[in-house]
């Protein structure tokens, strides 16, 4: 069995602000305001979550091998 990490840190490509942030295991991420320029980032094309996109770890169904939402 495959250890799933909640945690990301996610960037914002506008103004290079991270911060950590816990994912949901349960829900997609398909919108994401950045706390420092207040950007709302959404998924590129062929991703599935801004985790995906934007994070250093992909979402919890990704992780697992399955598809996300």
């Amino acid at each position: 069995m495959k250890l799933i990490q909640l945690k990301s840190t996610i960037t914002c490509p506008e103004c290079g602000y991270s911060k950590v942030e816990t994912m949901p295991d349960n829900a997609c991420a398909f919108f994401y305001e950045c706390e420092n320029c207040k950007t709302i980032l959404k998924p590129k094309r062929g991703d599935c979550c801004v985790y995906c996109s934007y994070g250093t770890v992909k979402c919890p169904p990704v992780q697992a091998g399955e598809r996300c939402c």
